[in-house]
């Protein structure tokens, strides 16, 4: 765990430039606004440890799988949102010396993220290997308002000396992912052009064809006034196009030069029109100016923070990392675009390819039903019904027929592109996030139209999947489910997961309340479906009924435990407080054979389905399942702290419940897991979110009311949220010694507060 960056409520700061966590902070500092983002890069050359990532939404390509050992059924590539073309780069040369801060002297860095405004912000004096020593101050954003468009203000200002000065502003599509299986760039260049203040280039991406122009503007001012340099060169090269500026650098005179850039894709725009399309824009964000621009990006993030912010009294660190876990989420899916979908690194990284993975359905819709408009988390449930052929695809590359569907573990475009057998093909569990998802977003919406539109065909043909899954062992009487991996991938292809067997039949159940639903409500939709879906309703229903009868759970009667699987109790039962502090984490320090061996679990995996599913479960059986796996779980997933944080609040385990909340909401700005570098974990900051509202707030939906059950923790003096709940929006408020609830806005309602019906006017 690191700790170098500082307490503060609003904003991530970071003080003195340590080559050593850099690529962190690249990471923590990410800016973007769901069209786009890029991570906190500098605008100078550096030459030290980097990882330069800009990224746009749904642009992606499929890098060819690279195994040792090929299996029937991998896929053939692994789809990878790329490292787009470069815009921010302003490289300052001061009488032939680069100013590179891997090289020169470095003094007074500041590094700060305003949550708040949604800006970046840097500083830092740097003295040159002849002496001469500059100051440097940057602002850069992109904006929430004008989602095509970035903006940078940067200035130099020499503090010992006057001297002739260059500039290399420029765009840049010579780009590679860090990630390329074969070292391979994905970019082609289809056009460039440069002139006097200006550049634009259009790549194009290999195989999937996808065109992104890029295009920048700048302006140089010294004291206020607009300068024109003592020469300007059009500087060219391969999927390159910037202007060289020479300048005269004046002794304690600031000069600034604000660059502006326009970033299109076709995915948004005809191919053809790109280039001019860029032009127009650019000129208008050119024509605004920075401010004009910032004060519009601005407005928008204070709707965004009016809507979602968690306040927190008491608890500095608490606040900030709650407010960073909002703040990621916010800029990274604005739920405007039906074909976009959430990374697990959003705009900060390139680890796990920036594909969708079932985390959205499972972590990232409960945050965004609770704090933006219905028609978002719609729109993520419509992605994955817009997938359902690629899934009965998925399915049928192994081997499964008749429409089962098997939503894949990793995808772009819906069919499966991960090639980890253990995972990929043994963690079946996630095919049915889908199907909680639909039932989670019915259930907070109240929109059980849904089902007919779209979720009973997504539900049919998840369930034929879990029909054709299972077998029958004669041994045990009962149905079981082989070779799996569960939430907890460290133990892989085991029989009977206990989450996923549950999952399984509770998926079989749920089609089936759903078939009787929209047979009555909508008996002419129903008939469309099952023509469309070739249902044979009496027949498939009653093995489905039959399998979830007679399903095998893994149980240990004598501790009152369900098992997470067949043969967990063959482990040496051990404490994560047994491993010595170099052992961890024991993904980067064991080998992969022993992790298997071991009883250690990377993720909630049984406790998962309880959280799940805990109107199934008596409490004392929660908290024997809590009390007995808990302590073996190392929390080497993002998606674990949560999960246990949620849990612990419901048991009445208030200390632990705040261990757990700050580890989820600081797990990126204490590096946690020494894995930030990569990227910050988005989706798990979904749950970070939940641990607040579904565990400290004690937040549920029953038979349509929203039910709280709150506590504080001691360390807090009061703490707040709001929730946008079927077209109304509630205010709670929990102190130390009440608790209020306010109807904000919207018709009036009835809520369970503590188990007290209360009415909000």
């Amino acid at each position: 765990m690191k700790q170098y960056l500082k307490h503060h409520e609003w904003h991530i700061i970071e003080e003195g430039l340590d080559p050593h966590t850099n690529k962190i902070s690249e990471s923590v500092f990410s800016i973007g606004n769901g069209r786009m983002g890029q991570r906190a890069n500098f605008e100078e050359e550096y030459t030290g440890e980097t990882l330069r990532g800009s990224y746009v939404a749904g642009v992606y390509y499929p890098d060819k799988t690279r195994v040792g050992w090929w299996k029937n059924g991998y896929p053939e590539y692994f789809a990878k949102v790329l490292n787009a073309p470069d815009w921010i780069g302003i490289h300052v040369r001061i009488d032939d010396q680069k100013l590179d801060l891997a090289k020169c002297k470095v003094e007074d860095f500041k590094r700060v993220l305003d949550m708040k405004a949604g800006l970046l912000m840097r500083s830092f004096a740097a003295t040159l290997p002849d002496g001469k020593k500059v100051r440097v101050e940057s602002k850069r954003f992109c904006s929430m308002a004008r989602g095509e468009v970035g903006a940078i203000r940067y200035s130099i200002t020499p503090l010992n000396f006057s001297s002739k000065g260059t500039l290399s502003i420029f765009v840049n599509a010579d780009v590679v992912n860090k990630d390329s299986n074969y070292d391979e760039k994905f970019w082609e260049e289809i056009y460039k052009e440069g002139s006097e203040g200006i550049a634009i280039v259009t790549a194009q991406t290999k195989k999937t064809f996808f065109h992104v122009t890029t295009g920048m503007r700048y302006v140089i001012l010294s004291d206020g006034k607009k300068i024109k340099p003592e020469r300007i060169n059009i500087e060219q090269r391969e999927k390159f196009s910037g202007n060289i500026v020479q300048l005269n650098l004046e002794e304690g005179k600031e000069l600034v030069v604000y660059k502006y850039a326009a970033i299109l894709s076709s995915e948004n725009h005809p191919k053809e029109k790109l280039v001019e399309n860029c032009r127009k824009v650019l000129d208008e964000a050119f024509d605004a100016g920075f401010e004009t621009l910032f004060a519009e990006h601005e407005k928008v993030w204070a709707h965004k923070w009016e809507e979602c912010d968690i306040t927190i009294d008491g608890d500095v660190a608490a606040q900030q990392g709650i407010r960073f876990n909002i703040f990621q989420l916010s800029q990274t899916y604005t739920g405007e675009d039906e074909r976009l979908n959430i990374g697990p690194k959003g705009f900060t990284g390139e680890k796990y390819g920036g594909s969708t993975y079932w985390d959205t359905e499972a972590y990232c819709i409960p945050f965004y039903l609770g704090t933006a408009e219905q028609k978002v988390a719609r729109n993520l449930l419509i992605y994955r019904y817009k997938h359902l052929p690629k899934a009965i695809e998925n399915a049928r590359k192994l081997g499964f027929k008749d429409g089962a569907a098997f939503y894949p573990f990793v995808t772009m475009n819906g069919e499966e592109c991960h090639n980890e057998w253990e995972i990929t093909f043994e963690e079946i569990h996630r095919t049915s996030a889908m199907a909680y998802a639909i039932r989670d977003y019915i259930d907070y919406t109240g929109d059980s139209h849904y089902l007919a539109e779209f979720g009973l065909e997504v539900l049919i043909g998840i369930s034929r999947f879990w029909a054709q899954r299972v077998n029958w062992s004669s041994d045990k009487n009962k149905y079981v489910i082989l070779g799996v991996t569960g939430p907890n991938e460290y133990e892989n292809n085991v029989n009977n997961n206990w989450y996923t067997n549950y999952l399984g039949v509770w998926t079989l159940k749920y089609t089936q309340q759903a078939i009787d639903y929209v047979k009555k409500e909508d008996p002419k939709r129903f008939s469309e479906i099952v023509e469309k879906t070739k249902l044979n309703e009496k027949e498939e229903t009653a093995n489905w009924k039959e399998i979830a009868t007679k399903m095998y759970f893994p149980e240990d009667e004598k501790r009152g435990v369900f098992l997470q699987q067949d043969g967990f109790l063959d482990k040496e039962l051990l404490r994560v407080t047994e491993l010595k502090p170099e052992d961890r984490p024991i993904n980067q320090k064991w080998s992969w054979d022993r992790i298997l061996r071991s009883c250690f679990i990377k993720q909630a995996d049984v406790l998962q389905g309880l959280y799940l599913f805990e109107d199934d479960f008596e409490q004392e059986s929660i908290r024997k399942n809590f009390d007995f796996y808990e302590p073996m779980t190392v929390h080497e997933s993002s998606l674990s702290p949560c999960v246990h944080a949620i849990l612990a609040s419901k048991l009445g385990y208030k200390e632990r419940a705040y261990e757990f909340y700050l580890r989820t909401a600081r797990l990126d700005l204490d590096d946690y897991n020494n894995d930030t570098e990569e990227g910050c974990h988005i989706t798990s900051m979904a749950g970070t979110w939940m641990s607040v509202v579904k565990g400290f707030g004690g937040m549920r939906v029953k038979e349509g009311k929203l039910h709280f059950n709150p506590f504080i923790p001691d360390k807090w003096k009061s703490y707040s949220f709001r929730l946008e709940f079927r077209n109304r929006v509630i205010k709670l408020t929990v102190t130390k010694d009440s608790c209020e609830t306010i109807l904000e806005s919207g018709e009036p309602m009835e809520i369970v507060l503590k188990d007290e019906v209360k009415e909000l006017k």
